[in-house]
């Protein structure tokens, strides 16, 4: 049995950017992982620990050699490998030239068969532990990736890494594992922080990396998280339930800013509370990388929490250096929305003609005129008022103005939010200011919807208008290209929808297409328009699965072409509750419906005579006609389940119809009759669902 050792790779470099080191933290463990398998090295835990200058990977219990590995193979048998005299065969030769080894080598025995066989045995002996690890270290560090950041040489090397390699930890157990990348010898030491604990500092083992990194003021990313989350409670709690503002992706940056975090607390002038907090927190977050803090009634306060990588006993000197940057920063913003709003929310549309919206698309004046249609549309079909769709207009006419504001060219994601500002001093009611605010939602899939009609309106125009156009343009999505983020926009568009039941999908995608052709736009409408129908049934279909819906009831709704969001839901669910309650009955109905539907000839028509049918034929004509009048009805009202309901009641006469009566009848007469019978039968299905999907034969 191999001595068992604990093994340390640390890679120490020049500052590291924060999600290349987090991406290079999570392949470092994999690689280990599969190289020591692929060495034959056991071991236990694997672990991996970051800063912003070092990656490290931790191996508890890696055997000090690779067991011996003895292999058995069975060759020919014995009389086939050897002849009379015992010399061997062409078999014999070339089996143990295969096997790597000498013919004499080979030995002969009775396997569990009872017949005699040559057999190689091959013994690897153990190999030592520090060549294989030393291979799989060079390996690992040259073999770590840095997407979307430029790897870097540094003196005369051509080896590359993300930053500058300065040192090498390497060691198993007590001895140092020999490493060279770059010109960097491996050896047994770290480095502490830079300015707390200068230079180098031994590591007598790897059991003892951690202790001695504490010792020169450095923390893991994970005591670093605990830390700097452990400060921010203690400032909410000493300010009676204040609310510290961290998202995920500044939090994980910061806590790879440093390696002895300490949290401090700033704070602004005064003055610059007049200013939107959206732009003065995304000033202090995507620039300077400080934490709001929320007072506990949501409204933002003059402090914010800065995480120093200096010493405690000068957080002062940090606190002040931090407010003066914060200062200059937040003085710029007042001073672009003060200029702001010296020039009304109007002129700025005007100059949105200056602005490409795209290529073949024209301006972005030219989307706020087609904007403004579709969405005085939105609001009269889903039935709002006079007043609302004036709203509507007027918040489809401004919502773009705010972007050629000086506040929004320096912030760029307060787009929307900064118009509603602007509308708002301007005078604008408030759902014409909030819908400008919000008629970017939904962003994503699950983001909150705007809260108005006004806004819902606004942002339905605006995601249709550039679906629209884009396919209109020639440039709708590929399988691997989607540059527009047309998908995005469909999802959206969806999403919305499915909260506007009466708004039409097929209407709106006419009126945009006919703003597109009234500004001079040249493109087929009939074909671009289908492309979109058949764009936005496929996004309906992925979501309907997403929600759990089966494939085969999708299926059965997307093939009459239902693109109105609301309606297709509405429609799947109840065809998937109907199905859920009476399975077998469902499952015949389809049987029998696809039965119809291949027999039926739609030249024949479906005006049957009455005075040739029999008895089923006339029961079955019975249930067509009342089930006409229901599911005409509860279409109508759109009564979904009514709908299913009705389709349920003419399972028995179809049944019994199949069984009774002989379709192809020798008689023509009769069996173009019957024929008609079927499909007045099938043609009740046309507009709720094609049932036959739902059969499994």
């Amino acid at each position: 049995m191999a001595e068992i050792l604990d093994f340390l790779l640390e890679i120490g470099a020049e500052e590291m950017p924060s999600a290349p080191l987090m991406n290079a933290q999570k392949q470092l463990e994999a690689l280990f992982e599969r190289g020591l398998a692929e060495a034959g090295l056991a071991h236990g835990a694997i672990r991996t620990l970051s800063t912003p200058r070092r990656l490290a990977v931790l191996v508890d219990g890696c055997a000090a050699a690779t067991e011996e590995v003895r292999a058995i193979k069975r060759g020919p048998a014995a009389e086939i490998a050897f002849d009379a005299q015992g010399a061997p065969s062409k078999a014999a030769l070339g089996f143990a030239r295969k096997c790597g080894i000498e013919v004499a080598q080979l030995v002969c025995r009775t396997d569990t068969d009872g017949r005699a066989y040559v057999f190689a045995e091959k013994i690897v002996p153990p190999a030592p532990a520090l060549p294989l690890l030393s291979a799989l270290c060079e390996r690992t560090i040259s073999s770590l990736e840095w997407p979307n950041y430029r790897s870097q040489r540094w003196g005369n090397e051509h080896a590359t890494f993300v930053r500058p390699i300065r040192w090498i930890c390497a060691l198993l157990g007590g001895r140092v594992v020999p490493v060279s990348y770059a010109g960097v010898e491996s050896g047994a030491t770290t480095r502490g922080h830079r300015v707390l604990a200068p230079g180098e500092h031994p590591v007598p083992s790897p059991s003892a990396y951690e202790r001695v990194l504490e010792e020169a003021f450095v923390l893991g990313e994970r005591r670093r998280a605990e830390v700097i989350r452990a400060g921010i409670a203690s400032v909410e709690q000493a300010r009676g339930g204040a609310h510290v503002d961290t998202p995920k992706r500044i939090f994980d940056e910061v806590v790879n800013l440093c390696e002895w975090p300490t949290v401090l607390v700033g704070s602004f002038d005064e003055e610059f509370l007049a200013v939107p907090h959206e732009i003065i927190c995304e000033s202090m977050l995507s620039n300077q990388r400080y934490f709001p803090v929320y007072a506990a009634d949501g409204s933002l306060t003059r402090e914010f929490v800065v995480i120093s990588n200096a010493a405690p006993e000068v957080g002062a000197t940090v606190i002040d250096g931090n407010e003066r940057v914060v200062r200059a920063r937040l003085y710029d913003a007042k001073f672009f929305y003060d200029e702001d709003l010296k020039v009304p929310l109007d002129e700025y549309v005007e100059r949105l003609a200056a602005v490409t919206f795209q290529e073949r698309l024209g301006s972005m004046r030219g989307k706020v005129a087609r904007m403004e249609v579709l969405a005085g549309s939105v609001a009269e079909l889903s039935g709002a008022d006079a007043a609302t769709r004036r709203e509507a207009v007027r918040a489809a006419h401004l919502a773009k103005g705010d972007l050629v504001s000086q506040a929004v060219v320096e912030f760029t994601n307060q787009q929307g939010v900064m118009g509603g500002y602007y509308a708002a001093a301007m005078g604008e009611p408030e759902a014409v200011s909030c819908a400008i605010r919000e008629h970017y939602r939904p962003r994503f899939a699950g983001d909150e919807l705007p809260s108005g009609l006004v806004g819902k309106a606004a942002a339905i125009a605006d995601k249709l208008d550039t679906i629209c156009g884009i396919f209109a343009a020639g440039e709708a999505p590929t399988g691997s290209s989607d540059p527009y983020a047309v998908r995005r926009a469909t999802i959206g568009v969806i999403s919305l929808l499915k909260s506007l039941p009466s708004v039409s999908l097929e209407a709106l995608i006419s009126t945009a297409l006919e703003s597109y052709a009234d500004q001079g736009l040249a493109f087929r409408v009939d074909q671009v328009a289908e492309k979109i129908r058949a764009f936005f049934r496929g996004r309906l279909s992925a979501m309907a699965k997403d929600e759990g819906i089966a494939s085969d009831i999708i299926e059965a709704i997307s093939a009459i072409s239902i693109i109105d969001p609301a309606e297709f839901f509405a429609r799947a669910r109840a065809l998937s509750d109907a199905r859920s309650n009476s399975p077998e009955l469902f499952e015949d109905l389809s049987v029998a419906y696809t039965r119809a539907a291949h027999l039926g000839e739609t030249r024949l028509g479906i005006d049957c005579d009455p005075a040739l049918l029999t008895e089923p034929e006339r029961a079955l004509l019975d249930a067509i006609e009342k089930g006409e009048r229901a599911v005409s009805d509860s279409l109508v009202s759109k009564d979904f389940p009514g709908v299913f309901s009705a389709l349920a009641e003419l399972r028995e006469p179809i049944d019994r119809f199949f069984m009774e009566v002989l379709v192809m009848d020798g008689d023509t007469r009769l069996q173009e009759n019957r024929l008609k019978l079927l499909n007045r039968f099938s043609g009740i299905f046309a507009d709720v669902a094609d049932i036959g999907c739902l059969s499994k034969k």
